[in-house]
């Protein structure tokens, strides 16, 4: 993994922003070639039936990623923190609460302890979280509690996690979450379609959703822990991009298995490749099961190596999480102190 640039002070390891085109509406490169935000294409049925999927390689591919990425020290330091800036801060159970969101907002405006901040020597830097998601019900509360702060609120939407209810209900939803200001919808698509292989179903159902999201940042979550192949997620990811989504995303965090690395290699890739074929930049959402600061490093080394460094930003990279803060945090604290708290030492909410 390349080093994040640095003198040695952590004050200056922030990543600088990659360099982009003039062009004010550029939002990433590739090979450096500017790319320009997905407004979606027509649904391209031989580009999807073309797909295929060496799984084999790619799960070579991702053991040895896991295996020689490694760095340490105040490089470690660095990358934790540019993963705190692309986390969307989660809280998903049958039991939230309107205190438990704005407990979750308070600590996604300051994600680290000030004391931590401190021995860091980052208070310059002003560290925070990309988003909160949370459940329509909430959107008005954690807007309130992070007024002013930069964070964005996501919301949940059409039919999460199963997304089986009709079709004018999720694009309904939607727009109510729009409506109560929510800044991004993650959505999940009809699973069955892929099933079937029904692209234009599937293609329709994401386009009606991104119109339902105005200027709401749209991501589509693919549920790939229940899509079976490899090929499927690749096909899913296409057809999800050709129909407009900003995002491109693993998994609710509620099926059996969720974010991988095999699958991220795939999704990855097909981010390039449509991006190489239609001049448009798609962003990528891990989530579910990351929780551990080494998960993290392995997801944005990825990142780096297959999209580059204008992906390793809160407009085109997040993680989903809901513990990862925690541990990130505890590693953080051992490299300033060189010893492990407690992990009742960090809260999350």
């Amino acid at each position: 993994m390349s080093q994040p640039h640095t003198s040695g002070a952590m004050t200056e390891s922030r990543w600088p922003s990659p360099p982009l085109s003039g062009d004010s509406r550029t939002i990433a490169t590739l090979d450096g070639r500017p790319l320009l935000a997905n407004t979606g294409i027509p649904l391209n049925l031989d580009w999807v039936q073309q797909v295929r999927v060496n799984t084999s390689a790619v799960e070579r591919r991702a053991q040895t990623h896991s295996a020689r990425r490694t760095v340490k020290k105040e490089w470690q330091a660095a990358w934790l923190l540019r993963a705190i800036t692309c986390m969307d801060l989660t809280t998903l159970s049958g039991d939230d609460t309107y205190e438990r969101v704005r407990r979750l907002c308070a600590k996604a405006r300051q994600p680290l302890q000030q004391d931590l901040v401190q021995r860091l020597g980052i208070q310059d830097l002003d560290i925070r979280v990309a988003a909160v998601c949370v459940y329509h019900v909430f959107v008005e509360t954690a807007l309130d509690a992070l007024k002013d702060s930069g964070v964005r609120v996501a919301a949940v939407s059409a039919g999460f996690p199963a997304g089986l209810s009709p079709l004018a209900e999720r694009v309904n939803e939607i727009r109510r979450s729009v409506e109560a200001g929510a800044n991004e919808i993650d959505i999940v698509i009809t699973r069955a379609h892929v099933f079937a292989g029904e692209w234009q179903a599937l293609y329709d159902e994401i386009a009606a959703f991104k119109q339902a999201c105005g200027s709401a940042h749209l991501k589509t979550i693919l549920g790939t822990g229940d899509l079976m192949t490899l090929r499927n997620v690749a096909r899913a990811s296409l057809v999800a991009m050709m129909a407009g989504a900003d995002f491109i995303k693993t998994s609710t965090g509620k099926e059996t298995v969720n974010a991988t690395l095999p699958v991220g290699f795939v999704m990855s890739w097909a981010i390039r490749d449509y991006a190489q074929q239609t001049g448009m930049a798609v962003g990528f959402k891990p989530a579910g099961g990351i929780r551990t600061a080494k998960q993290s490093l392995d997801w944005l080394a990825m990142i780096k190596e297959e999209l580059g460094d204008s992906w390793l930003r809160a407009e085109m990279f997040r993680f989903g999480v809901s513990g990862l803060l925690a541990d990130i945090e505890r590693q953080l604290d051992h490299y300033s102190t060189g010893r492990y708290a407690a992990e009742y030492r960090h809260p999350m909410a």
